[in-house]
């Protein structure tokens, strides 16, 4: 029971300070120049240069009939905690509709990318919290059980580039559509980076004669696990055994120097890992 009050809150929480910061982004940068990074609140900003009408009340209008119409797709329980989402989204961008009168800049790069920050830095703390305010993802759920052989995925894209465009249109000017595009690329990436997390780690898979030796000096000097796995040479057919191994970004130079040291000729792939979970890394929680 205390478990599932402190997930609620942690929803609730989350929700609350993701809609401060997107409401800040879209009435003080994006609203101002009709920047329009995609997704209904994107849609809103369009809608409110053209008919007048404020940003929160379009929101609404969409956001509300959206949630009811999915209702089947996402079931009780999600389709309200939506619901709540999209009117608590509204409310706190209505209450916030004051500070677009402060004009902070006029460059439309600086105002689209600080928006784009903003939206997408509310956007990953709402995902991480798994909170939802719904928006264009849900009209493109109801299209692909509508038309069954397309992807969610691919009518957002369609759904989000629809939205640039016309906030162009809107605003007469084609370079608020580039700005738009910029800013939706940002909100993207700052949304991937929150949820992901910056403290990552790197994933080295190691291709070398010395494996023994490697494992002996990894397993000693950097108190690293080491998984050997059995591989075999596409071209010689020689079998070969492969290191896998994890390491924090503070250990990555270290580990590519005992290599160096150990065998100049393996060959090593590296990549980042945005989480890791198990024994010397983050605890795994249910």
């Amino acid at each position: 029971m205390k478990k599932e009050n402190s997930k609620l809150l942690v929803e609730a929480f989350g929700l609350i300070l993701g809609c401060i910061s997107m409401s800040i982004g879209i009435n003080m940068f994006l609203k101002p120049h009709t920047i329009a990074p995609g997704g209904l609140s994107g849609l809103s900003v369009v809608l409110s240069k053209v008919t007048g009408m404020s940003v929160s009340f379009i929101m609404l209008a969409i956001g509300v009939p959206l949630v009811i119409f999915s209702f089947k797709i996402l079931g009780g329980k999600n389709s309200i905690k939506t619901l709540i989402g999209t009117v608590m989204f509204s409310i706190i961008v209505n209450l916030m509709a004051p500070i677009s009168d402060l004009i902070v800049t006029n460059d439309l790069l600086l105002s689209a990318i600080s928006g784009a920050i903003l939206l997408g830095i509310g956007i990953g703390i709402m995902f991480r919290a798994d909170a939802s305010t719904g928006g264009t993802d849900l009209i493109a759920l109801i299209l692909s059980k509508r038309f069954k052989g397309i992807k969610p995925t691919q009518f957002m894209v369609c759904l989000d580039a629809f939205v640039v465009i016309s906030s162009g249109i809107a605003s007469k000017n084609i370079e608020i559509s580039l700005y738009s595009a910029i800013a939706l690329y940002t909100m993207v990436k700052v949304a991937d980076a929150i949820m992901e997390g910056f403290d990552y780690s790197k994933a080295f898979l190691i291709i070398s004669k010395e494996a023994e030796s490697l494992k002996e000096v990894i397993t000693n000097d950097l108190s690293r696990g080491v998984t050997i796995l059995n591989g075999r040479g596409g071209y010689t057919d020689d079998k070969k055994e492969v290191l896998l191994v994890v390491v924090p970004r503070n250990q990555e130079v270290h580990l590519k120097r005992l290599v160096k040291l150990k065998d100049p000729n393996a060959f090593i792939i590296v990549s980042n890992v945005h989480e890791v979970l198990g024994e010397g890394f983050k605890v795994l929680e249910s």
